[in-house]
């Protein structure tokens, strides 16, 4: 069983999508993109600078586009879906388009809005995200809990991500897990804890509007690795888990019941599938970064047909 996985903001960089303009349609859909969020993704993913796509209410669209873009170009116009289809955090409104839940436009739509509210909501008191790397893994939850963080992003495989105020995080990397090591993520807020609740309320106020539809393939949720079945509950998960911890430990626990044997990570890829290497051993991996890529993925969806 193929996965595609659809990664999280922080994986993006200046320039990512500068190779995937010269796929034909990959610019057009881009443009049409563009007028759907108001930002012009193009150059945000080609000549802006890393602190212009670090802001979420840039970034999370962004990302979106640039799996969906990815996603197209690797499937055409073909109307075939992956075996399962998962994303990490922003991810998996991507994933929810993949899967059918949701229209290309109404995840923009809906990312677009995202990232706003989420960005207001970062405004509001001084937060972050540290990624903490090593450790073990009881020690690193007790002090992050210590410290009075949230542990925001569980990530599996020795990596769990601790969110909270500027001040706490500092404390924190004044006195971390032994045997941890700390990394400050690109990112502008503690996403995925309490402090983005006036943006649940935003979302939540929009999500009913949305249409959706049931997945047409297995779709994954990082509350807790769920497999989903129903589109509405899938957006009402999504809407919540803007405050809400992601489990991508869970969802990986979940791949590996499910039998999935190869994970294609759409652009800006690199984050997830360097997780499942270490975590589901003997599970094929492909970060698809450029369209020089394209042709491995479809050897590996190929094999697995």
């Amino acid at each position: 069983m193929i996965l595609l996985a659809s990664p999280g903001q922080g994986a993006q960089t200046p320039g990512f999508l500068q190779p995937w303009l010269e796929v034909p349609g990959v610019a057009d859909r881009l443009a049409w993109w563009s007028a759907v969020t108001g930002l012009d993704l193009v150059r945000y993913g080609t000549t802006a600078d890393a602190e212009e796509i670090r802001d979420t209410a840039v970034a999370q669209p962004l990302l979106v586009a640039a799996a969906l873009a990815a996603y197209e170009a690797l499937y055409g116009d073909t109307g075939d879906v992956p075996g399962a289809v998962a994303g990490h955090s922003v991810g998996e409104l991507a994933a929810a388009a993949i899967s059918g839940v949701l229209s290309p436009e109404a995840a923009l739509v809906l990312v677009r809005e995202r990232g706003r509210a989420m960005a207001e909501a970062a405004a509001v008191t001084a937060t972050g995200m540290t990624a903490v790397l090593g450790g073990d893994a009881e020690e690193v939850l007790t002090a992050i809990d210590k410290h009075g963080l949230t542990p925001a992003n569980v990530n599996g495989a020795g990596q769990v991500v601790a969110a909270g105020t500027t001040e706490r995080l500092a404390a924190f990397a004044d006195e971390p897990p032994a045997k941890a090591r700390l990394r400050s993520l690109s990112v502008a807020g503690a996403f995925h804890t309490e402090h983005m609740a006036p943006a649940v309320d935003a979302l939540r106020r929009l999500a009913p509007g949305a249409p959706v539809a049931d997945p047409r393939t297995t779709l994954l949720q990082n509350r807790d690795g769920a497999v989903v079945e129903s589109g509405a509950e899938f957006l009402a998960r999504l809407v919540d888990q803007v405050s809400a911890p992601v489990r991508w430990d869970a969802c990986m626990e979940t791949m590996r019941g499910l039998g999935v044997t190869a994970i294609i990570e759409l652009p800006p890829a690199g984050t997830l599938v360097g997780l499942a290497r270490r975590e589901l051993k003997g599970v094929a991996t492909l970060a698809l970064k450029t369209p020089d890529d394209l042709a491995k993925a479809h050897e590996l969806i190929k094999g697995a047909s």
